[in-house]
C-alpha cells in the first residue's frame, strides 16, 4: 500500500466524477447534493515508469505496482460538524487517512448547480476548513474534559496533555488548522509531547492537504482567477495543488490502456490526473519507492524518506526486519544502464549495505535475513 487519501469537498464540485475517473469504481455521480452516502473506496495502482522498465529487462512472472487508496466522503456543507446535511458522521471516515484531497470547483457551468449559488473557491475552502476545525475543536475539548481531573491531582502525563490541548484549542479558536501550527518552525511550543498527542487525537486539520482544482478543458492550458485563489491558499497552508479536469479524466478512464497515452498527447498533457496526484501525494507525505526485482516478481514498495534498510525490509515482512543481515543494493540508473542484476554486479555496481543504510528512491534491493 502506498498511502490513503480522503476526498472531501462541497456537493457538486466534481468529487464523485473525479473519484470515478481515478478508480473506475463506479461511484454515483449526480447533479444534486449528498449523492454519495457512504464513503466509496477505491484502490488504484500507481503508474511508475521505472517499474515497467525493470519488468521489460527482467521479464518476471508478475509485476506489482504500489497503490493509493481513495475514500470518497459525502459532500460536506456548512454546519456539517453540528449535524447539517449528512452530519459529522462522515468526518469520522477520514480520521484514518494519511492525507486529505480537497476538491475545489474552479469552473463555471450553468448546467451544474453550485450548492452556494455561484463559484467561489476561497469561500468553498473556508467552509470545509471551518467544519474540519470545528470537528477537531470538539475532539480536543472532550479530551480536556476527560483529562482535567487527573491534571489537577498532579498526574504528570495529564498535565502535559492539558498543556498540549490548550495550544491546540487556542489555534483552532483563532481559525487556524493544526497543520498551520506545525508549519511555524519558529514556534517552539511543538515538541515531542505535542506530536505524540496529535497522533493519538488524529485531528483532521493536522493532516497534509492536497488541493485538486477541478477546471474545465480551457483551465488545463492556463490558470484562471479561480485557480489563482486556490494556489494562494495552498501556499499559506503548506499544501500542494493539482490541476485536473474531471470531465477529461472521466473520458480517459473509459479508454483502453493502450489508447490513453495518445489521447493525453492530443490534448497537450504528458500524464493523467491520477499520475500527477500520486506524485504530488508522495512529495507531500515525504514518501519514496524502492523495488524488489526477480524472475518471479518485480514489485514497488512505498516507505517514508530517511527509512533505514531494516525498517524498509519490514514493509515486506516483519521477519525481514527482525532477522536483517544486510541489503544488496543497485541504484536504478545503474541497473538500467547495465541491463541486468548480473551485469551490474560484474561492474561492481551492487553495494552491500548494513543496518544504518538509508534506502534511496529507486533503489533495487535484495534483503538478506535469518530468523
Amino acid at each position: 500500500m502506498g498511502f490513503t487519501c480522503g476526498i472531501v469537498g462541497l456537493p457538486n464540485v466534481g468529487k464523485s466524477t473525479i473519484f470515478n475517473a481515478l478508480t473506475s469504481a463506479g461511484a454515483q455521480a449526480a447533479n444534486y447534493p449528498f449523492c454519495t452516502i457512504d464513503p466509496n473506496v477505491g484502490i488504484v495502482s500507481v503508474r511508475d515508469e521505472r517499474l515497467y522498465k525493470l519488468a521489460e529487462l527482467i521479464k518476471p512472472e508478475k509485476v506489482v505496482p504500489t497503490t493509493v487508496e481513495f475514500l470518497d466522503i459525502a459532500g460536506l456543507v456548512k454546519g456539517a460538524s453540528k449535524g447539517e446535511g449528512l452530519g459529522n458522521q462522515f468526518l469520522g471516515h477520514i480520521r484514518s487517512v494519511d492525507a486529505i484531497v480537497h476538491i475545489v470547483r474552479c469552473f463555471e457551468d450553468p448546467d451544474v448547480v453550485h450548492v452556494a449559488g455561484h463559484v467561489d473557491p476561497k469561500r468553498d475552502i473556508d467552509i470545509i476548513n471551518t467544519e474540519l476545525m470545528l470537528a477537531d475543536l470538539e475532539g480536543v475539548e472532550k479530551r480536556m474534559d476527560r483529562t482535567e481531573r487527573l491534571a489537577k491531582s498532579g498526574d504528570k502525563k495529564a498535565v502535559v496533555a492539558m498543556d498540549c490541548c490548550t495550544i491546540f484549542k487556542e489555534t483552532l479558536e483563532n481559525g487556524k488548522p493544526i497543520r498551520a501550527l506545525l508549519l511555524e518552525s519558529e514556534n517552539r511550543r511543538i515538541g515531542e509531547s505535542e506530536k505524540e498527542l496529535l497522533r493519538e487525537l488524529n485531528l483532521l486539520t493536522a493532516k497534509p492537504v492536497l488541493f485538486v482544482a477541478n477546471v474545465d478543458e480551457k483551465g488545463l492550458k492556463e490558470d484562471s482567477h479561480f485557480v489563482a485563489q486556490v494556489r494562494e491558499i495552498a501556499a499559506k497552508e503548506g499544501a500542494r495543488v493539482v490541476i485536473m479536469c474531471g470531465k477529461i479524466e472521466a473520458e480517459i478512464a473509459e479508454l483502453p490502456e493502450a489508447e490513453r497515452s495518445e489521447f493525453l498527447k492530443g490534448i497537450g498533457l504528458k500524464e493523467s490526473g491520477l499520475d500527477r496526484l500520486a506524485k504530488e501525494g508522495y512529495e507531500l507525505l515525504g514518501l519514496l519507492t524502492y523495488f524488489t526485482a526477480g524472475k518471479k516478481e518485480v514489485r514497488a514498495w512505498t516507505i517514508p524518506r530517511n527509512t533505514k534498510a531494516p525498517q524498509a525490509a519490514g514493509v515486506i515482512h516483519t521477519d525481514f526486519e527482525k532477522g536483517f543481515i544486510r541489503a544488496e543494493v543497485i541504484a536504478y540508473n545503474d541497473f538500467i544502464a547495465s541491463g541486468s542484476e548480473l551485469a551490474a554486479k560484474e561492474k561492481g555496481l551492487m553495494r552491500l549495505e548494513g543496518k544504518d543504510y538509508i534506502v534511496k528512491d529507486g533503489d533495487i534491493v535484495h534483503f538478506r535475513f535469518a530468523v
